[in-house]
Formats: C-alpha cells, structure tokens, sequence
C-alpha cells in the first residue's frame, strides 16, 4: 500500500499521533476482495497482518487519532474523538484515496478510561454490515478486513479483541466541526483551516470563500438526506445517529446496533440502549435534520444564519424525492418526465402526493400484517400487475384491505409492453438476501465456539450478490427462525 498525509500533514492540531497496541496471535477471520481493489491491494498475507494487527509499522504511515465533539442521544459531549480507532493515512488506489483505519487498535487520548479495542463480535458486524451496504449501492464506508485473536477483553463478560480495518473517502464528522467551533479559541480559523481542507480534498470544484461554503453546506445536506433516503429504502436503520457518528460526506458511518427491518415496523428499535426510541427506524429521516440543524449551528462563524437556514430548508424535499425516486424503482411505478413542456409542476406535485400514499399504503400493510420487508417487496420480481392472482395476497390476512390497494396499485402501473423485462427490473431493484441479524450472530457463534469461519465466509460472498436468486442458499433468504425474533444488540464493544 501506498499513503499520503494530507490529513496529518495540513491539520495539525487536529489530532493526536499514537500507536497501535500489537494484537497477539493476530489471524485474519474475514477479508473482502472488492474493499481491496480500492486500494490496489492483491490479497491477504502474513506482512500485511502484522501490519494491520498493530505487531509491525508500515513504512509510510502515521499513526494518529483524531479529535471532535458530538451530540450523543441529544445531550452534547464537548470532547470525544477516536477512542479506539488509529488512521495509518490516505492509501492510493485506482478510485482515488481512501482513509484505511484500524477500530479496535488500542487505546488513544480520546478513550475516556477505556481500553481502546473492540470485540470480535462487533468487528465481524462492523465488516459484513459495511460491505453489505456497498453491494446494495447504499453510501458507505468499506471495511478491507476484520482481524481476530486471542486477546482476552472484558465487556458484559470476558471476549476476545479484534479489529476491524476500515476504509473511508474522509472520516470528517459533523462532530469536528462542533469541537472546533465550541471548544477551541481561534474557532474561527479553525473552522475555516478544517473547511478549506474539506473543499481541497472532496469538493474542488468549489471556491473557498463566502459563495463557496454556502454552496457546500448544501452538498452536505443533500448527501445526507440522499444516505437516509436508501438506508429507509433497504429497511436499514443504523441505531446510534449521534453527530459524531456522521460522514460529513453523507456515507454510512460507525456501526454499532444497527439491523435491517425483519418484519416492517416503523417503530423498530435495534439499540437496547435506547429504549425511548430516538434513533428507531422510522425517526432516521428526522433525526438526520436535527443533526443537519446542529452541525449548521457550529457553521454559523463563518456561513448566514440565512444561508444555513435555507439549505436546511433543503432537506425535506431532497430526502422525499429521493425516497421516492427509489421506492418507485422497487415497485415498478414508471418515473414520468418532468421536463416536458407538457406537464406543470403542480402536476408533478400531485404525482409524487399520489405515488408517496400508495407506498405508505403498501407499508402499512406490511406493519398491520406483520410482513417481512424484504422478501414482500421481492416478490415485485415475480408479479404480474395484470393479472387478479398475487403472491403477496396470498400472505396477507386481511385480504380487503389488499385488495383496494392493488386495485389502485394496478391502475398506476398501467399495461406493460413487456413483462419479463418489468421483473427482471424489479430483481436488480429489490434484494433477495440483507444481512439479517440472525444470520451475523449464527456467523459469530460459530467463530466464538469453535474457531469456525466458514459461515462468515459464506455470508460475506452471499451478500456481495443480493440481487441473486442464488438457489443453493435460499434458505437465508427467509425470516429469522423463532429463537432470533425481536434479537437486538447493545452498544458495548
């Protein structure tokens, strides 16, 4: 691998250096080819695992952590930072520079009395979760691999550490703007250095001055609303969306007690920590504002109180309709072209009210039946419009109410000139197999009783291809068994 340091060589002050604690008896227990190709790295060998296990040092690295602040769960914490992630630097591969960190690497000035490492259990979640949301084209960071071994660590019981190997475009939060805005003299300037160096490094083609800002908070608002449009979309709801824990580049960031939707329930909750339900599945969308409105507020030295207001004003429209946009791809309602000159915007407006009611019609009887999410909107892969007989009547209850909404479903899908390719659509829109939480702790249990690999081996390369019908594994592909129902996960690692 190759590095630059862009990061520590033009922000100083911006972190701390510090080094990896060595991992003993370090051995790789996952390992994604297509995290690696970023970088232009061939495969897993020995030099590479002392390498990224903390037991050597590569050459062009730097070693630090870095900074910030955060609103955690609402309540503001002024000083958090890296606690137990390490950044080497900037590795260069053939889709540019992509930040590759260590979580999980040993304690840092930020970890607050902790130990620095993270366990195996959640890097293995961490490393599936990350390379499952690529392949289902959802803004993300990538994970290269997840190290086990047998370093014994305490949490609700003993287990062993691990590492998860991280690669990020930036691993600038909402939360290191807040720090320097609040916590630091000279916020100014150091708002401005951290900005200018975020303008360099993603957005080159925006001016640092007045103009260039106000342009740039907006990118920051629409890559955000677009992330939480697809992560309701797939059914994804991340569990811990405190400002530390978002991308100011809008990718999926920092997974703790995340899970995809089983069952449809707007109310789902993944985090036992979070029994109030802040960060449940169907408050993501409003939450992702409120944490817009914060990062606005550490922006305000140097962006109008009005130009922040009117990008957040933004955030509404940006989310619906690329929510609708998506959702319409998943059950095949034609996207209507509005530019002609024949169609105003009122009645676009009127469309997207109409298409927007007919989904959450559709999901609310997933909710009211109990439907499972993805393997409903699967069977849009197998329907017919024109025809009365649907697979999903056949899983509904209450069939009257089905009825009604595929009577008006019918009408806005119209006459297919070719069916076939109208399903075959549907397949590349709606997956067939997500990483259900069943299926991770299966993959854990096997490594945590018996050093057995194989099952996240398994679902690893089952989840590069979720679009797949892959029949040798269609068994992964239904509910979880009776034993994983209502399974959630806590935020210890």
């Amino acid at each position: 691998m190759k590095f630059k340091q862009d990061f520590f060589e033009q922000l100083q002050g911006f972190y701390s250096q510090v080094a990896p604690l060595p991992l003993s008896n370090p051995h790789w227990l996952g390992w994604s080819q297509d995290a690696a190709a970023l970088i232009g790295v061939d495969k897993p060998d020995d030099h590479l695992l002392q390498q990224l296990s903390g037991n050597a040092q590569h050459p062009q690295a730097c070693y630090y952590a870095q900074v910030y602040s955060g609103h955690q769960f609402g309540g503001y914490t002024p000083r958090l930072g890296d606690g137990r992630s390490i950044i080497l630097g900037e590795a260069q591969g053939p889709t540019g520079s992509w930040d590759l960190a260590l979580k999980g690497g040993g304690p840092t000035p930020y970890s607050r009395h902790g130990d620095g490492r993270a366990v195996m259990r959640s890097a293995v979640r961490e490393f599936l979760v990350s390379e499952a949301l690529a392949s289902l084209h959802v803004p993300t960071t990538r994970a290269l691999a997840v190290i086990g071994s047998d370093l014994p660590v305490w949490r609700e019981s003993q287990e062993t550490a691990a590492i998860t190997v991280r690669l990020a475009k930036s691993h600038i939060r909402f939360g290191h703007f807040e720090y320097f805005c609040y916590s630091e003299k000279g916020a100014k300037d150091k708002l401005t250095q951290l900005v200018n160096f975020t303008l360099t490094q993603h957005y080159p083609y925006l001016s640092q001055d007045a103009a260039g800002y106000k342009a740039w908070f907006y990118e920051v608002v629409k890559a955000s609303a677009k992330m939480i449009a697809h992560w309701q979309s797939v059914g994804f709801a991340h569990g811990v969306m405190n400002t530390d824990n978002m991308s100011i580049l809008g990718d999926s960031f920092d997974f703790g007690p995340f899970a995809f939707l089983d069952t449809f329930k707007e109310n789902f909750i993944c985090n036992h920590s979070d029994p109030e339900g802040r960060y449940a599945f169907g408050e993501q969308p409003s939450v992702g504002l409120w944490n817009l409105q914060r990062l606005a507020q550490a922006l305000t030295p140097l962006i109008p109180s009005d130009d922040l207001i009117a990008a957040l004003n933004t955030y509404q429209s940006e989310l619906v309709g690329h929510y609708l946009h998506l959702m319409r791809g998943k059950l095949g309602l034609s996207e209507f072209n509005f530019n002609s000159d024949k169609l105003t915007q009122a009645a676009k407006t009127e469309q997207d009210k109409q298409d927007l009611q007919l989904i959450g019609r559709f999901t609310g009887l997933l909710e009211s039946e109990q439907l499972d999410y993805t393997n409903s909107l699967r069977q849009f892969a197998y329907l017919d419009p024109s025809s009365v007989h649907s697979r999903l009547r056949d899983d509904m209850r209450q069939r009257d109410n089905f009825d009604s909404w595929y009577q008006d479903y019918q009408f806005r899908v119209g006459a297919l000139v070719e069916l076939e390719a109208w399903q075959q659509a549907r397949a590349v829109e709606n997956p067939k197999y997500i990483l259900r939480n069943y299926l991770a702790q299966e993959a854990i249990i096997a490594i945590e009783d018996e050093g057995d690999t194989s099952k996240l081996e398994q679902l690893h390369v089952l989840l590069q291809r979720p679009f797949d019908e892959q029949p040798e594994h269609e068994a992964l592909a239904k509910r979880p068994p009776d034993w994983a129902n209502g399974l959630i996960m806590s935020c210890s690692s």
